[in-house]
């Protein structure tokens, strides 16, 4: 019941199963979640007839599906075809008879064979007796993509790659009493997700504080409180190698360490949820899944630094994200988690939330702090900074969602369990929405250092229409293009910057061989130009200059003087810019000069009829291959 999950349907499946429940055709609990991550596959059902029993994932899910699975999943305890999305967490050894089999062909060639396998499986059981006891699904995805047909056990979860039909007899083999695991077969690589930020999306109540203890909310929280020290908890943060996931990277226990340091007689701390990337939605997600571990987090930070007033700045068009935050700022007031006296340690914080109007300017610290305190949002010279004098002129610390959601973990873990994780310099785990032209758009959370081909390929399942890759964008309209060839490039903060590209919040935008650079590269400019403040030059006049450059060679009609020219408006935003919008804005330009240039060179020396020729192309849905 996340903001995906109702755009696709969620609250009709909802009502269905309480009417249902109110008929009294189902005896089991109706609980909403946030989002599992699987934005593919929305709306999403989780069923748990019993503790014993695995839960099991169905996909796509509208009301007649929902009545099949009281009929048939809960009624009679069958599972349905095409709509199971199978757990990543893959057995290695049998641990018990089998009572279903997933089966899908996960290649993605002409001729799907599931049916065709699950046919020969059940054919191959009633050779063996075995009657109903095992029942043989299709499943909706399997998490592994270009291996064949894949077999899933259940309860077991042990898997089976690139299945074929002579491979039938021996797994129907192992599904007896003294059945053996198929190594040659088995699927022994551990997923490549590790959840620490989306620990809690998908599996509890976001509406619920007591839901939010029972997976290990304000553990962190209690901690700190039990040793007592706040610079402890900034000692922690630092060990464990936390930047802000907001972009920039800046070292989150340092940020922490100079504003406690900063004398005042009030210190602020405010979320920044101000996530204003298109297509991005992950801090969204995490707010509208588990808002009280973001809220513990902010807890933390006040504690640690000395505040003793914070806020919420969350986008006024993310209104579930609201509901959910102020719900569980009341919720915890009323149980003493904030407020006067917090949990008997005589330390006072409370924290409000307040509305961004839209601007995306205003996810920069000083025009967001401008835009709380009532004044148009618009970035301010640094020095000084928030650190030193921030909201009101007082120290402020400001960190976005996903750094504080991490947080609590790294807290009640400690440092050594999340920088275990990542890379050198990079540590821990990052959250990308992962969208575009891939087959499975989704939110993902990985190590630093997992190479950006993996998390296209192996986790959302490549390309969409067996389309080659051209180009994966990251870090939303201010971040570079990287092409098919540099793939392999790992996530971190200095691996994406070497390569015109920047983290970014955690956007992850996928193209195929059949978008254009330069119009790509045309939008997302124009994006930073309708949202610039305009208070600086390089960036208001030198965007505009810059974009009139792009549609000019888009019309044909461009000159090698104009890139020439396009690349040196680009090194003055970089330069002179007064904040990141202006400063990163040529970053798409400057890396489709980089690793595209001969795309705009086509423009140029084809002239304005290879510019009709390409628009007629993309209007007809012809490949820019076809068009030639």
């Amino acid at each position: 019941m996340d903001s995906g999950g109702i755009a696709a349907g969620a609250e009709d499946v909802v009502s269905f199963f309480r009417e249902c429940g109110e008929r009294g055709e189902v005896a089991l609990p109706v609980v909403r979640t946030g989002s599992y991550g699987y934005a593919f596959a929305d709306p999403l059902v989780e069923v748990k007839n019993a503790a014993a029993d695995p839960p099991v994932l169905y996909g796509l899910v509208d009301k007649a599906v929902a009545a099949r699975i009281v009929e048939e999943h809960i009624g009679q305890g069958r599972l349905i075809n095409d709509h199971i999305v199978a757990s990543r967490i893959r057995g290695l050894a049998l641990d018990g008879p089998t009572t279903a089999i997933l089966v899908k062909d996960t290649s993605q060639e002409d001729g799907d064979k599931t049916k065709f396998l699950q046919a020969s499986i059940l054919d191959e059981l009633k050779n063996r007796d075995y009657g109903d006891r095992i029942q043989v699904v299709r499943a909706l995805d399997m998490g592994i993509y270009q291996e064949g047909v894949v077999v899933q056990l259940l309860p077991s979860c042990v898997t089976y790659t690139n299945v074929l039909s002579r491979d039938i007899a021996r797994i129907v083999d192992g599904c007896g009493p003294s059945g053996a695991v198929l190594n040659d077969l088995l699927h022994s690589r551990p997923d490549t997700q590790v959840r620490i930020v989306l620990r809690n999306c998908g599996k509890m109540d976001p509406e619920s504080l007591n839901a939010a203890i029972a997976h290990g909310g304000y553990e962190g929280l209690v901690r700190a409180f039990t040793d007592g020290k706040p610079e402890a908890v900034i000692e922690t943060i630092q060990a464990s190698g936390l930047r802000g996931r907001g972009g920039a990277g800046f070292p989150t226990g340092l940020k922490w360490k100079l504003t406690r340091a900063s004398e005042a007689d009030h210190r602020f701390v405010i979320c920044n949820a101000d996530e204003g990337d298109p297509g991005a939605f992950m801090d969204r997600s995490i707010l509208e899944g588990d808002p009280h571990a973001v809220l513990e987090g902010l807890i933390l930070a006040a504690y640690a630094i000395g505040a003793d007033k914070g806020f919420f700045y969350i986008r006024a068009e993310y209104p579930l994200a609201v509901k959910r935050v102020e719900l569980a700022l009341t919720q915890a007031r009323e149980h003493g988690l904030l407020g006067r006296d917090i949990l008997g340690s005589g330390w006072n914080f409370d924290a409000e939330v307040r509305l961004g109007a839209g601007a995306f300017v205003c996810g920069e610290e000083t025009a967001l702090i401008a835009s709380i305190e009532g004044r148009r949002g618009s970035p301010e010279p640094r020095p000084p900074y928030p650190s030193v004098s921030g909201l009101w002129g007082k120290p402020t610390c400001i960190n976005n969602v996903e750094t504080l959601a991490a947080v609590p973990w790294i807290v009640a873990h400690g440092a050594d369990a999340y920088a275990r994780y990542g890379t050198g310099e990079s540590k821990g785990t990052k959250v990308f929405a992962v969208t575009g032209k891939v087959r499975n758009s989704q939110l993902v959370e990985v190590p630093m250092g997992t190479p950006v081909r993996e998390i296209i390929y192996d986790i959302c399942g490549g390309m969409q229409d067996n389309l080659d890759l051209k180009g994966v964008q990251t870090g939303g309209p201010s971040g570079g293009i990287i092409p098919e060839s540099r793939l392999d490039t790992p996530v971190a903060y200095e691996s994406l910057q070497a390569l015109g590209s920047i983290m970014g919040s955690g956007g992850m935008l996928a193209m195929n061989e059949n978008d254009c650079m330069v119009d790509v590269v045309s939008f997302y400019l124009k994006f930073c130009v309708d949202e610039s403040c305009g208070k600086c030059a390089p960036c208001r006049i030198g965007g505009y200059q810059m974009l009139q450059l792009l549609l000019k060679i888009g019309r044909g009609r461009g000159s090698l003087e104009d890139l020439e020219q396009i690349e040196r408006i680009c090194k003055t935003m970089q330069c002179a810019s007064l904040c990141g919008l202006g400063q990163t804005a040529p970053n798409p330009v400057l890396s489709t000069l980089r690793f595209f240039k001969e795309e705009y060179l086509a423009y140029i020396e084809g002239g304005a009829s290879y510019a009709r020729k390409r628009k007629r192309a993309l209007s007809e849905g012809k490949s820019l291959k076809e068009a030639g």
